[in-house]
């Protein structure tokens, strides 16, 4: 047990961001079922890139996916801006005790800064400085020297 563990008993609600391609989101999902198997009060939702929501649609431990359209990009500033204000006020609707970030994205460290959460996971990164340290209450280490499978590497945030 690390000294600073999350107890998932206090936690009602988790948002697991993975904003990969589909291989990657599929290789998230062990995620939402270990932490459903060791807390199976939490609703533990998903936020996926919209052409990726089909890999974790019937996955019994999801309890809602939201989805960040590639095509936002190609709508304009304005257009744009409103896209993810959308998406940023759902989240923030949601009332998210957790936050696990999956990918080195600075969206994540945004979400986790801008949600609430009380709790917030992500992998620690060299060279990403105060901003993304800042960003998270809990930094895990990726251990360059064993190398280990994605999944693995992805449960990691959870241990």
């Amino acid at each position: 047990m690390v000294p600073d563990a999350i107890d998932l008993a206090s936690i009602r609600r988790v948002l697991v961001i993975k904003l990969r391609h589909h291989g990657d989101v599929l290789l998230a999902s062990p995620v939402f079922q270990v932490l459903k198997n060791h807390a199976p009060h939490l609703e533990i939702d998903a936020l996926v890139y919209h052409d990726t929501c089909d890999m974790l649609t019937l996955h019994p431990a999801v309890s809602q996916i939201h989805a960040v359209d590639r095509k936002w990009r190609t709508l304009g500033a304005v257009a744009q801006l409103r896209a993810e204000w959308g998406l940023r006020r759902t989240l923030r609707s949601r009332r998210y005790d957790l936050i696990v970030h999956l990918t080195d994205a600075p969206r994540g460290a945004w979400l986790a800064r801008t949600l609430g959460a009380r709790y917030a996971v992500a992998r620690k990164l060299p060279g990403r400085g105060r901003w993304w340290a800042g960003s998270f209450t809990h930094l895990y280490p990726h251990p360059i020297a064993t190398p280990r499978h994605t999944v693995e590497l992805h449960l990691d945030a959870l241990r």
